[in-house]
């Protein structure tokens, strides 16, 4: 029999719709490398010739479909929850689905057919890769065809090394010490019953060596690759897999199948129904003990079963739900503290002297304010923000300075003390050593056409492009990331110049006074008007950018070719936060930072664009303003997020089933079950990662206006975790499990935001709220020299911080002046402290405000250096990986070695033996004969 290379590709001509694949792996064959799949290679070498060390027979001419080696139809034996072949013994793997050309209603022959000969030379590949395939037609749609994949024993040996996957050496005999100690009886009841979900054994573990084979603890073949396992490999290999040479360009991979509809679904199986335990008594029943444990609503205040998690799902999806749950805890305390401050806040608003004073008829009712547009905006007086200034009270009080300082704290704490516990999972979870075990992804590999030498070993490897190459990609995509951020820009400045322009319309055309007995004309002001028509435009905006950004960024991030999987996703991460940040986030920088700030005053008021009057904050001040933002942006975000994670996937099952329903009750296998499922996306728990951080950044960014965030963010999480786990155990198909070492790119995300936030918050303190002013009037302006009492009071503070502007005093002499007409007046006060009409440097800033800007930066100079020394002093004395920790690591590295040691001295002390013997025998066979 002839030998020839395992390939069973199909040669075809250029066809005109050839391009429905994608461009994704097009690559000339010579310059394609490919791992070995019966070679094991050390860790450092690319992976190369994945198809060139299999045996396989010729199977004559390729254009000829009964050259392909198909599988076998088998009919469905009636057995729902079954995960075995017809046979029973072959455990199924994975599963493809597609829909039978000879049967689609819209039968293209010439499309069909080319469709049909890339999927039959994609599996006849698979199985000349070792798979084996078994084919089973939909007991609800003849159409659709559903091809069971198992992986047999060698091939899962071969692709274990291959992939540098660790498997148990032997049992781990170190004590484990719970970290409650003495109250094990109190966190009892949050614990997840160890009846029902038993602790998974812990193990040494080494990457697996086909060669040593005999040193690993096999105690039974079909579990000692878990489900989890077996899927990773048998994608592993779908992922690599050629279905067609095109002028020597390799085409190949299960993702590019599906997503050119040649297939209609690839995905591992689920082990059981969600709500009811399998039949078979072998199944573990995973998903439904996760449902029950851990989904249910009654299970909301347990803590999470983590390593089920992991073992069911993958150290992916196991660290998300370790991060969010680790945030969640450490979120308790922040919302009990930021609590506290509220209600001192609330309690302590009747003694708020200034708010008195603003409420007071004799007071605040007598100040005449100044307009706050041209011409239209009438005279107003100040206690008509009475309310406002109560509410602000609250908000604007010291007790917000103690809780910005101990959230500036208290993230610190949170990422010290996650890396920590992220620490603890590696160990526990064998991701110690991950980057060594991850494997390029293949459209790196298919790309790698560049011979260059290592540095490290001297030798040969191929590379996707040279150094030249790499920093003309980097530039590409650095310049396209900076012109979206800037087209965000220019959008929220778009909004902010409609808000002016579109405010006096509106105050031309809506009455100037309204009827007070109808509802739309007493509530549809002007500024209502405004800010109705404003947050419509933008949040159009935003959702148009988020749609097409989301496109862009994974095209950009293709275009770079990230080496690994891992390497893929930071990279995306860090593309979409940049983008996410800036279009979360501009309008309360926006509020806090900007508005209100750069208003003239009103003899010379500044106009933007030289047409339209800045915007001057609503009368109660921007912080109430950005308290009321955030509160809208979080609150609504929050509950939309899960409204639409928990309806959306189940309206569409609940279509799907609906679609269905037939006159007879059929039983269904397991595959179209889950088939029927919502397909998880592409990026996986990516948006949740994001949903979350952007969250984090609320958190911590403004928490100073807002302390009530922290109590928000942790209700939410509370229901977020439940809600993911609904979502991933009963509405999603079942992920392909994947390792992560941790949570890649979002840790430093967070430590910038950390760092970012002590700015922000003592700059909202000091620019945004009105503290610094009080307190520089109190110590300073309520005495001599400047002031007129004998003691320390806030008594005169109002009108001490109120500015007086003469209406004819108008300067721009291209407008006419706005004030005139509208009233009897000649006086009018305004926010900001200039001198009086009169005054030899009238409307110039006062001494007043000199102070005020001096205390200002004083002020942040200071928190900023406390804040940042105690940061740094917990990050110095909180080291990243516990001693606990680093000594299982050391220990457990110390037994691995010794143990693969002396097994290794064993076969050598064996062999040594043997050949003794082997020896000793020819030499007595020599010297036997001469002595006779």
């Amino acid at each position: 029999m002839q030998m020839m290379t395992r390939k069973v590709l199909l040669n075809m001509e250029l066809e005109e719709d050839d391009d429905e694949d994608g461009d994704i792996g097009d690559v000339p064959d010579s310059r394609r490398p490919f791992l070995a799949p019966h070679t094991p290679l050390p860790s450092g070498l690319v992976l190369e010739n994945f198809d060139q060390t299999i045996v396989c027979p010729t199977f004559g001419s390729l254009e000829n479909q009964q050259d392909f080696r198909t599988p076998e139809f088998e009919e469905f034996n009636g057995k729902p929850d079954s995960l075995f072949f017809t046979d029973g013994q072959r455990r199924i793997d994975f599963i493809l689905v597609y829909e039978d050309e000879s049967k689609k209603e819209n039968n293209k022959k010439g499309t069909n057919e080319k469709q049909k000969r890339k999927r039959q030379a994609y599996e006849s590949n698979l199985i000349c890769h070792g798979l084996q395939l078994e084919a089973t037609r939909s007991v609800s749609d003849d159409k659709l065809v559903f091809v069971k994949v198992h992986a047999p024993w060698e091939v899962l040996c071969t692709y274990a090394e291959i992939m540098h996957i660790k498997l148990p050496l032997k049992p781990n005999d170190l004590k484990t010490r719970s970290p409650f100690g003495n109250l094990n009886w109190f966190t009892k009841v949050l614990r997840v019953n160890e009846s029902v979900i038993k602790p998974e054994q812990e193990f040494f573990t080494a990457p697996f060596e086909k060669s040593r084979m005999n040193d690993f603890y096999i105690l039974d073949r079909d579990s000692f690759f878990n489900p989890a396992t077996r899927s990773r490999i048998v994608y592993f290999i779908l992922s690599r897999v050629k279905y067609q040479v095109m002028n020597n360009v390799n085409k190949f991979g299960i993702n590019r199948l599906v997503s050119s509809g040649i297939y209609k679904a690839a995905f591992p199986l689920h082990d059981c129904r969600f709500n009811y335990e399998s039949e078979d008594i072998s199944c573990p029943s995973e998903r439904y003990l996760l449902f029950r444990e851990w989904a249910h609503p009654r299970s909301i205040y347990k803590k999470q079963p983590l390593d089920l998690i992991r073992k069911y799902y993958g150290e992916k999806i196991g660290i998300y739900f370790a991060w969010l749950g680790y945030y969640t805890q450490m979120l308790l305390l922040a919302a009990v503290v930021g609590v506290a401050c509220f209600l001192y806040g609330y309690l302590d608003q009747d003694n708020c002297t200034w708010s008195k004073e603003v409420c007071d008829p004799d007071i605040g009712g007598q100040i005449l304010m100044c307009p706050q547009c041209d011409r239209l905006c009438p005279f107003w007086r100040l206690n008509i923000t009475c309310e406002s200034s109560k509410k602000l009270c609250i908000f604007d009080s010291f007790g917000t300075l103690i809780f910005a300082v101990f959230m500036g704290v208290w993230v610190t704490l949170f990422l010290e003390f996650w890396k920590r516990r992220q620490a603890e999972l590696e160990y526990e979870w064998d991701t110690v050593e991950l980057q060594q075990e991850e494997q390029a992804r293949p459209e790196y590999e298919a790309q790698c056409n560049h011979v260059v030498i290592n540095e490290i070993t001297q030798e040969e490897e191929r590379i996707p492009f040279t150094a030249c190459g790499k920093c003309i990609r980097v530039t590409l995509c650095a310049s396209a990331v900076f012109f979206w951020i800037l087209l965000i820009i220019a959008s929220v400045i778009g909004i902010i110049v409609y808000r002016l322009s579109v405010f006096i319309v509106f105050s031309t055309t809506l009455p100037k006074n309204p009827n007070g007995t109808d509802p739309i004309q007493k509530y549809l002001t002007p500024q209502m008007a405004t800010s109705i028509t404003a947050s419509i435009i933008s949040f159009i905006i935003i959702m148009i950018l988020n749609t097409i950004y989301e496109k862009v960024a994974i095209m950009i991030t293709n275009f770079e070719l990230p080496r690994t999987q891992t390497d893929y996703e930071n990279s995306l991460t860090m593309k979409m936060f940049l983008f996410q940040f800036v279009n979360y986030y501009s309008s309360c920088f926006y509020i806090a930072f900007f508005k209100g700030k750069f208003v003239g005053y009103p003899g010379d008021p500044v106009y933007l664009l030289g047409k339209y009057r800045n915007e001057e904050c609503d009368p109660g001040g921007c912080l109430l303003e950005l308290t009321t933002q955030l509160t809208i942006i979080m609150g609504g975000k929050a509950i939309w997020n899960n409204i639409q994670e928990v309806l959306l996937p189940w309206v569409m099952n609940l279509i799907g089933r609906y679609k269905r329903v037939s006159g007879s009750e059929t039983i269904t296998p397991r595959w179209e079950q889950d088939y029927h499922l919502q397909p998880m996306g592409k990026l996986g728990l990516f948006y949740e990662y994001l949903e979350m951080i952007i969250q984090f950044g609320f958190v911590t960014l403004f928490v100073a206006s807002f302390p009530l965030a922290p109590l928000l963010a942790l209700v939410n999480n509370i229901l977020e975790i439940r809600v993911d786990a609904w979502k991933l155990t009963t509405q999603f198909r079942r992920m392909v499990p994947e390792k992560a070492q941790d949570i890649g790119a979002w840790q430093p995300i967070m430590q910038g935001i950390a760092i970012l936030a002590v700015v922000t918050n003592a700059m909202i303190i000091a620019f945004t709220s009105d503290m610094i002013p009080r307190l520089v009037y109190y110590w300073s302006f309520s005495i001599p020299p400047y002031g007129e009492h004998t003691y320390y009071t806030m008594d005169g503070y109002i009108n001490n911080t109120l500015s007086v502007f003469n209406i004819t005093d108008f300067k721009n002499t291209d407008k006419e002046n706005p004030y005139i007409g509208l009233g009897n007046y000649t006086l009018c006060r305004y926010r900001d402290f200039r001198n009086p009409p009169g005054h030899p440097q009238e409307y110039k800033h006062n001494i007043y405000y000199w102070h005020v800007i001096a205390a200002k930066l004083a002020f942040i100079i200071v928190m900023e250096h406390i804040i940042y020394s105690v940061k740094f002093f917990i990050s110095y004395a909180i080291p990243d990986v516990s001693k606990s920790t680093k000594s299982k690591i050391k220990r457990e590295k110390y037994l691995t070695q010794k143990l693969l040691h002396e097994s290794h001295l064993k076969d050598l002390t064996k062999n040594m033996g043997l050949i003794a013997e082997r020896i000793g025998g020819t030499v007595d066979n020599s010297v036997r004969p001469k002595l006779e």
